[in-house]
């Protein structure tokens, strides 16, 4: 199984997953002209995408999904109630495909099972995706709202992770931003900070193959304090890496973790 942020952040979001038996772009926050060189750079192309799983509206994560899934006929798997929000937004024309879930249901892919996990975030019917194949379990868990129960079992279950470490506290409470987007940032249909992102790598009890630092904010963190919260937090033995706001990431494999 490999992975590859094409993008993290709140000026768009997509990742592309492949493996053996299926091949998978999560959100489709990029324009298509933009998704499609990305994937160039890698060797890959929208045509090779089997589904594309959507974890809410917002633009950020959405701005594509219509044309993507037109252009190349590829099925959307999608809540309904999402849906209907992307209809509202005039995102949702053009979807080839909507093959609707509720967050907890499983999707099946052959050999691949996708997981879906009902998260807080503000948004109507948001989650967060496990795929699974052979063994090996790789979290994609951004836009998380906050540290909801569950979340930690969730992390514990996995090999690899795409985590969303969203703001650094002191540098929300410094930053220019207006107290209620600070307020929105931090409530529980927000986003959760390094430590908070730190913490629950921390309490895993395992080695991660690796683990992706996500969605980090442009203006209230910086990828350096996002590291540093998680290597004091979770200690050295942990892979640490971080998706880029502006531009494709490394090409990640995922293997085995090794508990402690």
């Amino acid at each position: 199984m490999r992975a590859i942020s094409l993008q993290s952040g709140s000026n768009g979001n997509c990742i592309y997953v492949e493996t053996s038996g299926a091949r998978f772009l999560v959100d489709a926050g990029l324009s298509m002209r933009e998704t499609v060189r990305r994937l160039a750079l890698v060797g890959r192309t929208l045509s090779d995408i089997d589904a594309l799983l959507l974890t809410h509206e917002h633009t950020d994560h959405s701005l594509s999904v219509g044309g993507i899934s037109s252009r190349y006929g590829i099925p959307v798997y999608v809540t309904a109630a999402t849906e209907e929000a992307l209809a509202c937004r005039g995102l949702g024309a053009g979807i080839a495909s909507a093959r609707r879930f509720s967050p907890g249901d499983c999707l099946d892919f052959g050999s691949v099972r996708v997981e879906t996990v009902p998260t807080p975030h503000d948004s109507v019917d948001g989650c967060a995706f496990v795929i699974e194949e052979g063994g090996l379990r790789l979290g994609i868990l951004t836009d998380l709202g906050h540290v909801f129960d569950g979340l930690g079992t969730v992390v514990r279950s996995l090999d690899a992770v795409f985590l969303e470490s969203n703001y650094d506290p002191g540098m929300l409470v410094q930053g220019k931003y207006p107290a209620f987007l600070k307020k929105r940032i931090t409530g529980p249909g927000g986003h959760i900070s390094n430590e908070e992102s730190a913490g629950l790598v921390a309490a895993a009890g395992r080695v991660f193959s690796w683990v992706c630092l996500a969605h980090l904010s442009g203006e209230n963190n910086t990828p350096d304090a996002a590291v540093e919260a998680h290597r004091q937090i979770a200690g050295p033995r942990q892979d640490i890496r971080v998706a880029p706001r502006d531009r494709i990431g490394e090409l990640l494999e995922v293997v085995k973790a090794n508990r402690f």
